[in-house]
Parts: C-alpha cells; sequence; structure tokens
C-alpha cells in the first residue's frame, strides 16, 4: 500500500526528533553535514524510531538548504549532503517505513530578510536531490510564514506528484504570525496541493490539541501533528527539553480524536515519545467526524484610561506649524538639569518633548521613565524614541506596553546605532527586527494583537514617526525608504538634522508628494570642534562647507560660536517653515537655552509666515 492509501484508513507513527538526539551525541555543528562525516549515528537515530514503531522517518535534511548550510561554509555541498541523508533513511528502513525528504522553512520571526527569490532558488535545488535520490514524499515542516510555505509548495506540487506533507508552526494557538486564522491557512494549502497538512514544533502536545481544537478536518486533505516534548529550558549554556513520554501517550487519543492521522514528534522528543505514542495509536482507525470548537472571538473594549486624550502630532502638523524639541536624558543620575530644560521648552509653547533612545549607544537614564515623569509632573508630552538595538522582540512588546499602561502614546521607531560605537564596544546589539518590522508591530498592537498575533483585550493608540536621513548622497533613494515605511504603517517622519537650505528645499521637491508630513531636523551648532564632530564622526550627519567656515573663523570665541549657532539655525528655520510645517530641534548637551530660542522664535516666525496666530500648545 502506498503512503496515502494507508492514511485512508489507519494512524501513522511518525519519528521524532533527529537534532535533540545528534546533540546528546556532542555534536554542535551543522548537524546535517553529519550525513557525510558520522553517517552511522544518523542511520542509528533512524533505526532507534523504527524499532520505537515510527511508520513514517524524515531525511536528515532540515536544514540542508544553500542558505543555511552557508553560515558553515557548505553552500556548494547541497547534493551531497541531501543525497547522503536519504541514502542514510533508506538503509535504516524496513519493508514497511516510508521515507520523507524533508524540507524546513526559512523565514521566521523576520520574513523580510529573504526574498522569495532567495527562498525558491534555495528550495529548488534542495528539492531536485530529494527526488532524485527517490524518496517516498516530501515534507515541508516548521513554515512560520505562510507566504514561504504558499510558495514552495506550488513549486513542489508542479514537479512532483509524490505526497507531499505542508506543516505550519505557530507562536500562539489558533493563529499564525501574520494573523491568519489556522482553518484559512489550512484550506489555502489544501487548495495549492497538500496531501497532509498539520502542526510541528514550537507547541507542547497541549497547546496543540487546543489549536487542533479549533480545525476542521480538511475535505480532501489528512491531518498530522508532531509536537514538542515541552518548551525547553536553558541549563549551563544548554538548551534541553524535560518532556515525559507518559505524557505524551496519554495525550496520543487526544490527537486521534482531533482527526490527526499522521502523529510523530518535533524538538526535544526522543524514541520513547514515538514508542508512547505507538503503544496507544499504531494502526488505529482514525475520526472521519469530529466536533469543532470555534474559540469565540474576544471583543476588544477600550478604556477609557487607554485612549489617546491628545490630538496626534501627525494631526496637528497637517494643521498647522509645529514645534517639538529633542532633550537628551542625563548620562548620569542629577536629573535637575534636564527638568529645568523640560519647563523652559514647555513655557516656550512646544508641542511635544522628545528623547532618545541610548542615542549613538552612550547609556542615559530610560526615556520611558523621564518621559513619564515630564507627563505627569509638568504636563508636557512625551515623544518616546525605541531603538531595536537593545531589545529582543520579547522586550519591545514589553516595553510597548508599558508605555500604553502608561499612557505614552507617541514614539519613533528607529533601528539605532550598533552597540560597539558607545560605551560598552563588546555589547551585543540585539536587532530581532529593524524599524521597519518594528512600525508594523506597532500597528499591529494598535489593532490590539500582540507581536505573535495573541489577542490583547485592548487596542493601543500609538501614533508612530519613522526616523528619516536626507543627508545621504542620493535623496530620491531616502525617499523610497520613506515610501516603504509609510506602507508598513508609519504616520509621519522626523529627520536628521538639516545644515543647508539647499538641502531643506532638494528634500521638499523629493517629498512634497508624500501624504505624511515631516519634521525637519535642525540643530544649533555651538562651535567649530561640535561642527567637525558631528559632520566627521557621527552617522546620518553632514555639514555643508560654508557653515563650516563660519563655525571655524569664530572657533577661539566660544561665546560668538555658539550665537552664530543660532543665527545659523533661525535662517534654515526662516526657509523650513516656507516649505513644511514641521520643526524638529535637537538640544546639544542639555544646552536647551538654545532649543528655548529658537523654539519662541519659530512660533513667532510661523505666525508671520501663515500670517494668523500660532495655536497655543496642545501639551498645557
Amino acid at each position: 500500500m502506498t503512503f496515502l492509501e494507508k492514511l485512508k484508513s489507519q494512524i501513522l507513527i511518525g519519528d521524532g526528533a533527529m537534532g535533540t538526539l545528534l546533540y546528546s551525541f556532542g555534536k554542535d555543528s551543522c548537524l546535517e553535514e553529519l550525513n557525510l562525516s558520522h553517517p552511522e549515528k544518523v542511520q542509528e537515530i533512524h533505526k532507534a524510531y523504527i524499532t520505537a514503531g515510527a511508520d513514517v522517518i524524515q531525511t536528515n535534511t532540515y536544514a540542508a538548504n544553500y542558505l543555511k548550510l552557508q553560515r558553515y561554509g557548505l553552500e556548494d555541498s547541497v547534493k551531497a549532503i541531501n543525497s547522503a541523508a536519504v541514502q542514510n533513511a533508506k538503509l535504516a528502513a524496513q519493508e514497511n517505513t516510508f521515507v520523507l525528504g524533508t524540507i524546513g522553512g526559512n523565514r521566521g520571526i523576520k520574513p523580510s530578510t529573504l526574498s522569495i527569490e532567495e527562498l525558491k532558488r534555495s528550495f529548488r535545488e534542495q528539492l531536485y536531490c530529494l527526488l532524485l535520490e527517490g524518496v517516498d514524499g516530501i515534507l515541508l515542516e516548521t513554515f512560520y510564514d505562510l507566504e514561504e510555505l504558499e510558495t514552495v509548495l506550488t513549486i513542489a506540487r508542479k514537479e512532483t506528484k509524490l505526497p507531499i506533507i505542508a506543516q505550519v508552526s505557530l507562536h500562539e494557538p489558533g493563529i499564525l504570525q501574520d494573523q491568519t486564522p489556522i482553518n484559512d491557512a489550512f484550506a489555502t494549502l489544501e487548495n495549492l496541493g497538500a496531501d497532509v497538512i498539520g502542526l510541528n514544533c514550537r507547541l507542547g502536545p497541549h497547546h496543540m490539541l487546543k489549536t487542533l481544537e479549533q480545525i476542521e478536518l480538511p475535505k480532501h486533505a489528512y491531518l498530522s501533528a508532531y509536537p514538542n516534548a515541552s518548551l525547553p529550558a536553558y541549563t549551563d549554556g544548554k538548551f534541553h527539553y524535560e518532556g515525559d513520554a507518559d505524557y505524551f501517550k496519554k495525550s496520543a487519543q487526544s490527537f486521534r480524536q482531533e482527526g490527526v492521522r499522521l502523529l510523530g514528534g518535533c524538538c526535544g522528543t526522543t524514541p520513547a515519545h514515538i514508542q508512547a505514542f505507538a503503544a496507544e495509536l499504531k494502526n488505529s482507525v482514525p475520526v472521519t467526524e469530529k466536533v469543532v470548537r470555534l474559540e469565540t472571538k474576544k471583543i476588544i473594549i477600550e478604556q477609557s484610561a487607554a485612549k489617546r486624550e491628545l490630538q496626534p502630532l501627525e494631526e496637528i502638523v497637517k494643521e498647522r506649524p509645529s514645534v517639538i524639541v529633542e532633550l537628551d536624558t542625563p548620562r548620569k543620575l542629577d536629573t535637575s538639569k534636564f527638568f529645568e530644560g523640560a519647563k523652559a521648552l514647555k513655557e516656550a509653547g512646544i508641542d511635544a518633548i522628545t528623547m532618545a533612545d541610548n542615542s549613538l549607544a552612550q547609556v542615559r537614564i530610560s526615556n520611558e521613565a523621564l518621559g513619564y515623569l515630564v507627563k505627569q509632573e509638568l504636563g508636557m508630552r512625551p515623544l518616546i524614541h525605541i531603538a531595536c538595538r537593545d531589545r529582543n522582540i520579547i522586550g519591545l512588546q514589553s516595553h510597548l506596553m508599558g508605555l500604553h499602561t502608561l499612557g505614552m502614546h507617541d514614539v519613533l521607531a528607529i533601528t539605532g546605532d550598533p552597540a560597539r560605537v558607545g560605551d560598552f564596544p563588546g555589547a551585543s546589539s540585539v536587532y530581532d527586527v529593524s524599524s521597519f518590522e518594528l512600525i508594523q508591530m506597532i500597528k499591529q498592537l494598535n489593532e490590539g494583537l500582540s507581536f505573535s498575533g495573541k489577542d490583547l483585550g485592548q487596542k493601543t493608540a500609538f501614533s508612530i514617526a519613522g526616523a528619516f536621513n536626507p543627508n545621504v548622497r542620493s535623496v530620491e533613494k531616502a525617499v523610497k525608504r520613506l515610501e516603504k515605511k509609510i506602507e508598513y504603517g508609519a504616520d509621519y517622519f522626523i529627520s536628521q538634522p538639516v545644515f543647508s537650505e539647499e538641502k531643506l528645499i532638494e528634500v521638499y521637491e523629493h517629498t512634497k508628494h508624500l501624504n505624511a508630513p515631516i519634521y525637519i531636523g535642525l540643530m544649533p551648532l555651538t562651535g567649530s570642534r561640535n561642527a567637525e564632530f558631528l559632520h566627521n564622526e557621527v552617522p546620518g550627519i553632514k555639514i555643508a562647507q560654508p557653515i563650516r567656515d563660519r563655525m571655524a573663523a569664530l572657533k577661539d570665541q566660544p561665546l560668538q560660536a555658539a550665537r552664530e549657532g543660532i543665527e545659523i539655525t533661525k535662517s534654515l528655520i526662516d526657509t523650513a517653515l516656507d516649505l513644511f510645517n514641521g520643526i524638529y530641534l535637537i538640544t546639544p548637551f542639555l544646552r536647551y537655552e538654545l532649543t528655548t530660542e529658537l523654539a519662541i522664535y519659530a512660533r513667532q516666525r510661523a505666525s508671520q509666515v501663515r500670517g494668523n496666530i500660532y495655536v497655543e500648545s496642545s501639551i498645557q
């Protein structure tokens, strides 16, 4: 009987984890390369699963593709590794054992890191290698990104009539990371030609069964499930799993009742887990009907305290000239000067005080903490910068949930300067996501969904600014990035400081078609050394030579140099207000008196330019 013929009338038992057992042999490099260097170990594991009761084994090829093998310098060994893997599985297989060629997903939480064309090329190469060796079917497993799975499934279905198993992995029960409900995803996969559709990895039996309760029996395909042994523990620098095989045995009948016909194990499972499944279900008759328990969708209720109290900045700046000011939080614990500056800026009538997130990777007091105090004690609107450098996805979501809870809804999403430029050059830069993905994720929170798709029970109300660096050779290319950020959900933009009227005009001409408003960054220079440092050493800042010459002429006269910096910035404000409604003043070295004077000037100048009275600040 063929693989599908058997599935039609009985439950088949799959194997368990390959990597878990290879790690136990002390292998911590490229596990797929062991098909060549240690074939006897791979064969031994296959045999152990067959002895435990597995009807179906999979080749040790999860990551045997060009994209993943190149991490080890093995990208030219795709054919050799995949061919050896199939041969090892066949040598271990018995007469009634089915050998599936395994291909794993490449995209994780950051889908945009790999293009569809890269995925197609890598997938085709591995697929052809497996097909040439005569596998009994193709297993597509651990796909978090539905677009990737749809793409490779379409290719596989065109290339072979062999059975194809397509399995997705979930962060949260019942929903994919792009918020596609599991039944919708399975219907898509079935329509694309998958013979078996299912779940694997990430979830243990409990949560996987919770998802299966929501899954309808496919019309033509069959269901599969490969749960993890448990959640992983981390001890002495190593991940390990503590799932009890007896626990798997107790859950086996539940998998059958939910319609599963191919049941195996994923991370952390061993032959003992597979033996537990086999003892309960091997050759069992599958169910053909089931009652689906669809999870009732929660109604998202916005509490009055969670609602935005102020008009969003992007709306303010569309209606009238608006001034916001960056005031860095202190590098030491004395906050007196910071609050003096904040009070002065409030009296100047600015619309928001913005606080960087450890800019240049220099450690400062948390902008979340001082933002909250500024809001509570001074009644000012804080605009919090959020860098991708210092927090992983868990930390980013937690941080944003905290900001929402504290009533701070204005954020600037940035990638962040690398750690090596700052106080701790040996520190790790996280960069789980880029600013693009962070913007997209914050928008998702505004829909009441976590980064993993989980219902948060409440919608956030974030107004999201994106960063804009006009100090590049091609402003046109920089604007393309703005357009992409708008697609990802940016509401408006805040630019790096501009130091020439010509650049302001150039930026206007290249951005006037955008619907998202821009706050143009302006920063008063304090002296010649300051100008040269910014121009030569700070990423994203360039200062025109005539400006640097003006500052250099006063390099021995610090007071006059600072005054010249003020006058240069006032001239830039004049030009900027003819072109833009938003002015973003950056305070150098906590010298708030400089940006206070400029904020007052900008308000007065805006009143003259627009021919009306400047509206009082919304932060009062």
